[in-house]
């Protein structure tokens, strides 16, 4: 029994001490470091809004307290940051992703673009999920879906495979709403600015937490009408605003839904490029799942109404895996639902 309590008692002191020295050699590399942090749009949106709020918290939780810095990089509905954080960053864990949140999916819808591995990224986590919503402002006398049967709108987009535009093009082709899709903006604020100057009718695929957020007054004056929630289930707060889910005329469209929205789960994934060591990934990930409780964090994020409602990165990586495990039947209907006619 002795030797069992001395022998329990060293591997203790082991583990101790294999611990300190993880935390001395993290501590070590970090020391002094800049870690920059990749932002796929450009600034003014939510996803800036929250890059920046993470660069600004995130580092006091990192051994080290390295330097965070934010970096817009829009371009391509958010493939510009993508690909560089997969072909271009550094893969020490200095450099970092805002990235879409379509980045597990891009690969099946744009093919041509989005020439990456979304299993290699290493996900660190997501401040909150998300559903989107389709609005149009209000001078349009469009209330309802059933209106588009019968009159047509306009969409600003920041790409065709983003979102913006992705999710009006879907909703044409599920539903027959007569929507055109204007692509070439910068980001959703340029989408925003765009709608209230006239210029397009509507923008679809926005945030809701960002539309409560960045433009309350607007739903306050009833400047736009919600037609659509697009994700896998309602917001707890619309809840007479119709869902795309329920629109999956078969089981088949249920999952082609299912592969397209999925990403809504992930709604703000910070991620880091492939092949980070992993002592180096599990210091990030608790670095962000300290943050998601620090005090400081939370209530800037309820100051800046950003939603903080954690998703790990461990989860973030299990919801990708998933989403390669479609058959091709689903794949290719999810394609044929978002094909440009």
């Amino acid at each position: 029994m002795l030797r069992i309590g001395l022998a329990a008692l060293a591997m203790g002191a082991f583990t101790v001490g294999s611990a300190q020295a993880q935390q001395a050699a993290q501590t070590e590399f970090f020391a002094g470091k800049t870690i920059t942090v990749l932002i796929g749009y450009a600034a003014g949106g939510t996803y800036d809004a929250t890059g920046r709020l993470l660069a600004r918290h995130m580092a006091r939780n990192i051994p080290g307290q390295p330097v965070m810095v934010p970096q817009n990089m829009p371009g391509s509905g958010g493939i510009k940051t993508i690909l560089n954080l997969y072909t271009v960053a550094p893969r020490d864990g200095t450099t970092l992703g805002m990235l879409s949140r379509s980045y597990p999916i891009e690969p099946v819808f744009n093919p041509q673009s989005a020439k990456y591995d979304p299993r290699r990224f290493i996900p660190i986590g997501s401040t909150s999920t998300e559903v989107s919503v389709g609005v149009v402002w209000h001078t349009h006398g469009v209330r309802t879906l059933d209106d588009l049967q019968t009159r047509q709108i306009t969409t600003g987009a920041t790409g065709v495979t983003d979102d913006t535009g992705r999710f009006p093009t879907l909703l044409r082709n599920l539903t027959g709403a007569r929507i055109k899709v204007i692509t070439g903006y910068p980001g959703g604020n340029d989408v925003t600015a765009a709608m209230e100057k006239g210029e397009v009718d509507a923008r679809f695929g926005w945030s809701w937490g960002s539309l409560k957020s960045r433009s309350k007054p607007w739903l306050d004056e009833k400047k736009v009408n919600i037609l659509v929630q697009m994700a896998l289930e309602k917001a707890h707060d619309l809840p007479d605003v119709p869902l795309i889910m329920d629109f999956a005329k078969t089981d088949l469209d249920r999952k082609a839904l299912e592969l397209l929205f999925a990403p809504q789960m992930v709604a703000w994934p910070l991620v880091a490029p492939p092949d980070v060591p992993a002592d180096r990934v599990a210091t990030l990930r608790k670095a962000f799942n300290d943050t998601m409780a620090d005090p400081a964090f939370v209530a800037e994020a309820t100051r800046l109404r950003i939603d903080v409602e954690p998703v790990t990165g461990e989860a973030m990586q299990k919801i990708v895996e998933r989403l390669g495990t479609f058959d091709r039947a689903v794949v290719d209907r999810a394609l044929e639902l978002t094909a440009i006619r």
